[in-house]
């Protein structure tokens, strides 16, 4: 296709919010509730292909209420962060994957393809219009939430014909809170999330909605997150709430990173893939192999598994403190971060912030240098 051009419908300077009322709203940014003053927003047609697209001010939308995606749950999203950088400034975090995952997630649901050069120009649109926003604190970040879903209000059971992509973005601090501390997880044996050959490796909106009653049995059994089992035995352990997880396997001097292997059924994580290459970097080996539960206890009991973590875009490197499941609890190590789990969230947050080099070219710059000034520091 030919380069689709976003027309800039930015509010006026003088309609924006204030200094003030920016710090205010910024001061204590929970997750999901800080959203910035525009979106992007395009629309795709049979006829027309990818047409429209804008940065318009936030606001509602308006549905027609037999529209295809709210009845059959043609929806798709994404998140991805933009970071401060110590010089001004603004980069997106491997927005490229994120933009070609988003492409998976529609294929699988009979949506049209956004072209990931078009995604990471929204992303970039959006950002130079909010870029004010992006704060300074290291425990902060701009996170962007990409949504697509079919608008034809048409309600015979096929895939709709006409779509419509919009990109959010909120303030937020890490989704466990600043300092991420040790979180204890529910390893829910009467829920599933996904199955073979279902969406579990796509991030449709229909895969969140049933995950909210396990999300509340965890927290019946003092657990912040859910650890999701397969399918069929719920035996082998695959991912935990929207976060993909590791352990950290000590024998004698050697250390390894071990995490589920992409089978179908887990998110394909680009948190994931980063830490697998971090990992190497920091001279660990990493092996993605299935891990039972029965395993996860076993060894951690007997010191081989000394660490454990989730991981995420929202999650950053989050540790796992205890273990609940039916009938049974455990504490992963001592309860609290272990070295190595350390490790690898100051490895990740330093490639992030660009306190270390960028040696695998994922950082894109959003905003020209011209637009350097007049940040805000929140809190």
């Amino acid at each position: 296709m030919t380069e689709l051009a976003i027309a800039d419908r930015t509010l006026p300077a003088g309609d924006r919010i204030t200094d003030d009322e920016l710090r205010t709203r910024c001061a204590r940014p929970a997750f999901g509730r800080v959203l910035t003053e525009h979106m992007v927003s395009l629309r795709w047609t049979v006829d027309r292909g990818w047409h429209d697209a804008e940065v318009v001010p936030y606001g509602p939308l308006s549905v027609d209420p037999a529209m295809v995606g709210l009845h059959y749950g043609q929806v798709v999203f994404e998140g991805m962060k933009a970071f401060r950088h110590a010089d001004g400034h603004a980069v997106l975090f491997r927005p490229h994957d994120h933009g070609a995952r988003f492409a998976d997630s529609a294929r699988r649901l009979a949506m049209p393809e956004l072209p990931v050069d078009t995604f990471v120009a929204a992303a970039r649109a959006l950002v130079r219009a909010d870029e004010r926003w992006v704060p300074f604190e290291p425990a902060r970040s701009l996170y962007l939430r990409p949504i697509m879903f079919a608008t034809d209000p048409v309600l015979a059971l096929a895939p709709g014909r006409e779509y419509r992509f919009l990109l959010l973005a909120m303030v937020t601090e890490n989704f466990f809170g600043a300092d991420s501390p040790p979180v204890s997880v529910w390893a829910s044996t009467r829920y599933s999330r996904a199955a073979p050959g279902g969406t579990g490796g796509a991030k449709c909106a229909g895969n969140y909605a049933p995950a909210f009653l396990a999300q509340q049995e965890a927290a019946e059994h003092g657990c912040q997150q859910v650890v999701w089992l397969d399918a069929a035995e719920h035996r082998w352990v695959e991912e935990m709430g929207g976060m993909n997880i590791f352990w950290v396997h000590v024998q004698g001097e050697e250390t390894t990173l071990v995490t589920p292997p992409l089978t179908g059924t887990l998110l394909p994580g680009v948190t994931r893939r980063s830490l697998l290459t971090l990992a190497r970097d920091e001279g660990f080996r990493v092996e993605e192999r299935p891990v039972a539960l029965d395993d996860w206890q076993r060894l951690t009991e007997t010191g081989a598994f000394a660490e454990a973590f989730a991981c995420g875009t929202a999650a950053a490197v989050t540790p796992i403190g205890r273990v609940v499941a039916e009938g049974r609890e455990w504490t992963v190590g001592d309860g609290t971060a272990g070295p190595v789990s350390a490790r690898m969230r100051t490895a990740l947050t330093d490639v992030q912030r660009g306190l270390v080099p960028d040696r695998h070219g994922w950082l894109v710059n959003a905003a020209p240098d011209e637009s350097k000034g007049g940040f805000l520091t929140f809190g």
